[in-house]
């Protein structure tokens, strides 16, 4: 068997009708051909978009083939133990051109039972933000189903979400079955359960070049909805350089944010998962005992879990998403 080492993939690219530039003009990313670009998936063990390594004596191979061979040498033994062949988590970079649809994920039970499927926790760190964009997150007051049906089928959804003011370097998060959108004039790198599973509640009557609008799942988005209120829906978090900042822990991912401009050790040796890394400033140099690569904003690399001590050797300085499976014991 070759060595792991920490892999880069090629981005697989979604024209969506809300998107835009971004991806290209901020990202350096080129989608080609396309007229816009609403999504890249990043990582990927999705059937149907599953990541193909990009460089190195892996490239050409997907995650999917690697992962049946590695096993718990790429992604952890108790990550292995627990999702066995399925790639955990989904990462993205989001460019919102227009108000994406409201809508809703279900939860693990849910998902399960209708999609076979895991269900859809995800977060948001915002990358950039025009002035006066917003998120939608969860309800801007007490609701109850009956109460959200009666909005809902007088047409005056709206009226009861609660808007989010956003700017660069905030932080969301949203539990499956919390009602939510992204709205014009973010850019965002998103981890997630990995799972392509929405539940699309209103799409503002849009429709795409042929006339048609997008299909809704009213009945189906009603069970997965989560009508607890919370004042405050954003991640607050203190943002200090040169230090590693925890920005979400959930039983599915815990990630962290590092904004360095000196040389950092990352020891993973008590972590037993997989650590992805997402590259939002800067470049860098990351050394591991066998190699190193470089990372510049943009890219994302899938550090194996067999490799437990990383060196980071900023060009100048840095801003990066660290995000790995903790142990629930």
């Amino acid at each position: 068997m070759k060595p792991l080492y920490p892999l880069k993939f090629q981005t697989i690219y979604k024209d969506k009708i809300w998107g835009g530039q971004k991806i290209k003009t901020v990202l350096n990313k080129d989608f080609g051909d396309l007229s816009n670009c609403g999504e890249t998936w990043e990582i990927s063990g999705v059937p149907g978009n599953v990541s193909v390594v990009k460089e190195g004596p892996f490239a050409g191979r997907d995650l999917a083939s690697i992962l049946s061979e590695y096993r718990e040498q790429l992604v952890g033994e108790h990550v292995y133990a627990k999702y066995g062949d399925e790639f955990p988590l989904l990462v993205k970079f989001i460019d919102a051109n227009d108000d994406l649809s409201i809508q809703v994920h279900p939860g693990d039970e849910l998902a399960r039972k209708r999609h076979n499927s895991f269900g859809k926790t995800e977060m948001w760190y915002i990358f950039q933000a025009d002035e006066g964009a917003k998120l939608n997150v969860g309800f801007n007051r007490p609701m109850t189903k009956e109460q959200y049906l009666q909005y809902f089928n007088e047409g005056r959804l709206m009226d009861i979400l609660n808007w989010v003011a956003v700017q660069d370097d905030d932080v969301v998060f949203i539990p499956a079955g919390r009602v939510h959108s992204i709205g014009k004039g973010c850019l965002l790198a998103e981890i997630q359960q990995s799972s392509d599973v929405t539940y699309r509640i209103y799409d503002f009557d849009r429709t795409d070049s042929q006339g048609n609008k997008r299909e809704l799942h009213t009945e189906l988005a009603l069970d997965a909805i989560d009508f607890t209120y919370h004042e405050d829906y954003k991640t607050h978090y203190d943002d200090k350089k040169n230090a590693v900042v925890n920005l979400v822990q959930c039983e599915y991912f815990t990630t962290n944010k590092l904004h360095y401009d000196r040389s950092a050790e990352r020891d993973h040796s008590g972590r037993d998962s997989f650590v992805i890394y997402v590259c939002m400033e800067g470049a860098l140099n990351m050394a591991w005992e066998n190699g190193n690569i470089f990372m510049k904003k943009g890219e994302v690399v899938l550090v194996p879990a067999n490799i437990k001590k990383l060196r980071l050797e900023p060009e100048g300085e840095f801003k990066m998403l660290e995000s790995y499976i903790e142990r629930n014991e």
